[in-house]
């Protein structure tokens, strides 16, 4: 880890010493010979890392360079910061003339010279920074030099994860004996009458596997047929009843309860009500407390459960399986020499060939044994060997000093510190910064990467974004085994979110400790917070906050999660350091205004506000000129208006607003267009008065960078300015959603948009398109057919829309849904995309109709009469119809919602492979869908799942009687 510091250090003063500030404050000399020193102390550092582990004295050393090298990056970035506030002014000049001149096309813009430079009492004050700062170099160079370290070269090549990066090892645990007990005891019946729920506890030591245990049951086929509701909930130290009670409560999003409630008693009672007559399973993962009292009010709670009901724990402890009641103790075993081999080798010799394998089995044996039957050693050590291709590199790896470490988990840490130590510097570094969180925390991959770019962790290297370096690095510690529990991202298969293993939560708290601290509680804990770089504070409701927290005044992460009242501008006083600031007011009590000193963090990169209730932001948020990610989650209807002064913010690259309720309109700012640098631009909406005040749609002209999904709100009226926003050229976006302005009845507004709507041209590479409010008659047909990727359309509130339009011939296409297209009447070919000339056409050539469409849904169409294929009206044109065009090959679900006018379905639908029918409130076709004598039957008798205004005909191909069975 500070191998890496270092070397960013050095990597900022080669730049600085032939800066204008050198020369000015007459300190090039005093900068190169920090840069020297730098230097040679860094070849010191890969030796002197690894012997910290051992060596209380060197670790002592490498903490006073640590320090050191935060306070020169301090300082470098104080005077960045004053080069960054002079460019700003100029632009700000150029920007207000430039508004000037646009009253006058022949006014002569002016171009105002650089006015704002760093003033001679910031240069002096930097100076005298580094001269001080070369004198405590000085002294750490002279005490390292007592240790003899070995010089070496770190490594900072950081490869691009394989795509053939996860290997499942489920399914070879060594635990099938085990894991079909367990699912027999779930699924049997309670042993001990009277007893509900029964509580059945999987106990044995960190990283042996319980919770992947507990998971296999979990997920269980039968298991999830058997239980009505199954709910996961991680406990952890320490045993926070409030906590635990709303992750109860959470899995119930269905059932209305409400998990703002802060008191114990009402929560138990949400409980009680929620679980009511239903047969539960629950999950109690990572149990330590020993307290019967904590663990009582749930259990009485819990016997409002079905009989049947069943909770599953995972602790360390007997004595914690014996206090919650257990009827059935699974302790967990090591595994065999034999599993343990199956485990490390799937993993080490995924990418190799058969001789590989061959030659390096002898020797692979030997480093599982050293697993010593643990699933996570084994695991963690074959994604270390995965990268060793030759036999030296898995002698060293076998015969390394590091297997002399001893801990309480049986040698856990030392596979654990062999795969640490084998990742590039950078890796190490955004792996330790991890320790920040508390235990079975769910990670946000995007967020993890947003905290390492703050941080400054992340190097540009050629043209690749920082944000695709970034995501290498965590895919990177993903592959080797650093985090678990994958959610994927169901279009291009990311992870979005993951956990960490208690036992490498552990181990990176021990790599990052005295800098990482993660503070639950309101005691004053004693620790000394000097040295701590990175802190998660939560503070349970009701409490004083922990004062002994100031201390930490070279704080550069706060994660602040609040449950009462607090004033934030004492809290912004203390900590000036900040790079990343997360403030996240849970359970009902909300951030309701930003103070107007969070300009004092100079330095943030990275502004998270979670449940923000204020009516704005404070103006002064725009002096923070390093900020290059703001994301606000706006929980309340207040906020209608960003600072006026946003356009200063060039280096932001993400603006995130999550609008919980999408009524709000925001007003944003002229001048937004300047934020060039900008990735992520959530939302986007046309706003002001009149033209002196609107942020107009050209502003979007110049934001070429955009990824993603944007949201524009407030379209309609001006052609001009769509052509200027020059979507076409954000070939980054993957979801656009189009939101126009309110509804109008007169037809020439109708009429605008449409020639809004055509000079829009979204990106050719776009995936998901949304369509909202729109006002004309027709959609796009000048452009539709360039939307080649296009999966997803979706259009709403369409009041106006007459006709469908003409989506056949997309060849990705996934997903159509119609909402509240009112004056729709018939829908026909023109909507398979195919004109009267190409139906009429003589040959043998097979067209296909929405070649990958699989889902279609139409809601509240309440003039569609008519739906019609193709050739329908002639049987001799429908039978050639037939043969010559393929409509829908892929299609697997159909929904029609209140279409009351509707009488027919196409006669295409006989033939498409649908798999499930679901009409509601369209009373002809619930007549003409009878089965066996309605007219639509032969249509749709194929088909496996109907269900006709809540009630089943069909279930998995099984008849129903729809007047019987109620889904």
């Amino acid at each position: 880890m500070a191998w890496a510091l270092v070397s960013t250090i050095k990597d900022q003063l080669s730049p600085f010493i032939t800066s204008e500030f050198t020369s000015i404050a007459n300190v090039k000399g005093e900068v190169q010979n920090l840069e020297s020193k730098f230097h040679t102390i860094q070849a010191m550092l890969s030796d002197a890392e690894e012997r910290q582990v051992k060596e209380e004295a060197v670790k002592l050393w490498l903490d006073k360079l640590k320090d050191v090298s935060y306070q020169m990056d301090d300082v470098l970035d104080e005077w960045n910061t004053a080069m960054i506030k002079a460019e700003i002014e100029k632009q700000q000049k150029e920007f207000e003339e430039e508004e000037k001149a646009e009253t006058s096309a022949a006014k002569k813009r002016k171009v105002w010279p650089l006015i704002s430079v760093p003033t001679l009492f910031q240069h002096r004050d930097i100076a005298h920074k580094i001269k001080e700062l070369n004198q405590k170099l000085n002294e750490i160079d002279r005490e390292g030099g007592m240790y003899k370290f070995v010089l070496t070269r770190g490594n900072e090549e950081v490869e691009r994860p394989k795509t053939t990066s996860f290997v499942d090892v489920s399914d070879i645990l060594g635990r099938d004996k085990v894991r079909d007990d367990l699912v027999s005891i779930l699924l049997g019946k309670s042993s001990e009458e009277g007893i509900n729920p029964q509580v059945i506890s999987l106990v044995g030591m960190g990283g042996i596997g319980k919770t992947a245990l507990a998971q296999l049951g979990f997920n269980h086929r039968q298991v999830k047929a058997h239980f009505d509701t199954k709910i996961w909930v991680c406990v952890s130290e320490p045993f926070d009843q409030c906590k635990v009670a709303r992750a109860i409560i959470q899995a119930f999003a269905f059932g209305g309860g409400d998990s703002n409630v802060t008191e114990l008693q009402s929560l138990l009672e949400q409980i009680c009500e929620l679980i009511k007559g239903r047969k539960c399973f629950l999950v109690f993962d990572d149990v330590w407390t020993e307290d019967s009292t904590l663990w009582e009010p749930f259990r009485l709670a819990l016997q409002n459960g079905a009989p049947g009901s069943k909770i599953l724990i995972t602790t360390r402890k007997n004595i914690v399986a014996k206090m919650m009641g257990s009827t059935y103790m699974i302790n967990l075993e090591v595994l065999s020499d034999k599993d343990c081999w199956l485990v490390f080798s799937k993993i080490a010799l995924c990418d190799k060939n058969s001789e590989e394998c061959k030659q390096l089995e002898h020797i692979g044996r030997k480093i599982a044994k050293k697993c010593k039957g643990l699933p996570l050693a084994a695991k963690t050590l074959g994604s270390l060997m995965r990268f060793k291709k030759s036999m030296e590199q898995w002698e060293m790896v076998l015969c390394s000093r590091l297997w002399e470490f001893e801990d309480v988990e049986r040698g856990l840490f030392a596979p654990l510190l062999l795969s640490y130590y084998d990742l590039p510097s950078p890796l190490k570094r955004c792996f330790s910064y991890c320790g920040v969180f508390p235990k079975d925390y769910v990670f946000s991959s995007d967020n993890l990467v947003f905290m390492w770019m703050a941080q400054g962790y992340i190097k540009s290297k050629g043209n690749m974004e920082m944000e695709i370096i970034a995501r290498d690095y965590f895919e990177n510690l993903a592959i080797r085994s650093f985090f678990q529990d994958f959610e994927k991202d169901e279009d291009d298969s990311k992870i979005k979110r993951c956990k960490m293993h208690d036992i490498v939560h552990d181990f990176a708290q021990l790599i990052s400790k005295n800098e990482c601290f993660s503070i639950s509680s309101d005691i004053e804990l004693g620790s000394d917070y000097k040295t701590a770089r990175h802190l998660q504070l939560e503070i349970p409701i009701n409490t004083q906050f922990p004062k002994s927290i100031y201390s930490a005044r070279n704080l550069r992460t706060l994660i602040f999660v609040y449950q009462s009242d607090y004033n934030l501008s004492t809290l912004f006083q203390h900590f000036k350091c900040l790079r990343t600031l997360t403030l996240n007011f849970e359970y009902g009590d909300t951030l309701e205004e930003l103070p107007d000193a969070v300009e004092n963090f100079i330095h943030l990169r990275y502004l998270n506000l979670v449940n923000y209730r204020g009516d704005r932001l404070p103006e002064t948020i725009c002096n923070l000129r390093n900020l290059q990610i703001l994301n606000i989650i706006i929980t309340g209807v207040k906020f209608q208006k960003l600072p006026t002064g946003m356009g200063k913010l060039i280096n932001l690259r993400h603006f995130i607003l999550d609008l919980r309720y999408n009524w709000v309109k925001l007003e944003f700012p002229r001048g937004f267009g300047r934020l060039s640098s900008l990735r992520t631009l959530s939302y986007f909406n046309i706003s002001g008065k009149d033209d002196s005040e609107r942020c107009k749609l050209g502003e979007l002209r110049n934001l070429n960078h955009l990824e993603r999904t944007l949201t524009i709100n407030g379209l309609g009226s001006n052609v001009y300015e769509a052509e200027n926003a020059q979507l076409k050229k954000k070939i980054g976006l993957r979801t656009l959603i189009l939101r126009f302005d309110k509804w109008d009845s007169e037809k020439i507004i109708r009429e605008i948009d449409v020639l809004v709507l055509n000079a829009l041209e979204p990106p050719p590479n776009l995936e998901h398109l949304h369509i909202e409010c729109y006002r004309g008659s027709t959609i796009f047909y000048n452009w539709a057919m360039s939307l080649t990727k296009l999966k997803v359309l979706y259009i709403s509130d369409c009041y106006y829309l007459e006709h469908l339009p003409p989506l056949g011939k997309l060849l990705f296409l996934e997903s159509i849904e119609i909402h509240e297209a009112y004056s729709v009447k018939k829908v026909g070919v023109e909507f398979l995309g195919i004109d009267e000339l190409e139906k009429k056409k003589k040959d043998d050539i097979i067209t296909i109709v929405f070649p990958n469409l699989k889902s279609l849904k139409f809601v509240y169409l309440d003039k569609w009469e008519e739906w019609n294929g193709i050739g329908e009206e002639d049987e001799e044109e429908e039978e050639d119809c037939i043969k010559r065009f393929t409509i829908m090959p892929r299609l697997q679900h159909l929904a029609i919602w209140v279409c009351p006018k509707l009488k027919s379905l196409p006669n295409f639908f006989h033939t498409a492979p649908l798999q499930n029918l679901k009409i509601f409130y369209s009373p002809f076709l619930r007549e003409r869908c009878k089965r066996g004598t309605g007219e639509e039957w032969p249509k749709i008798s194929h088909i496996p799942n109907i269900n006709i205004d809540f009630k089943h005909l069909q279930r998995d191909g099984r008849e129903l009687n729809p007047e019987m069975y109620w889904d």
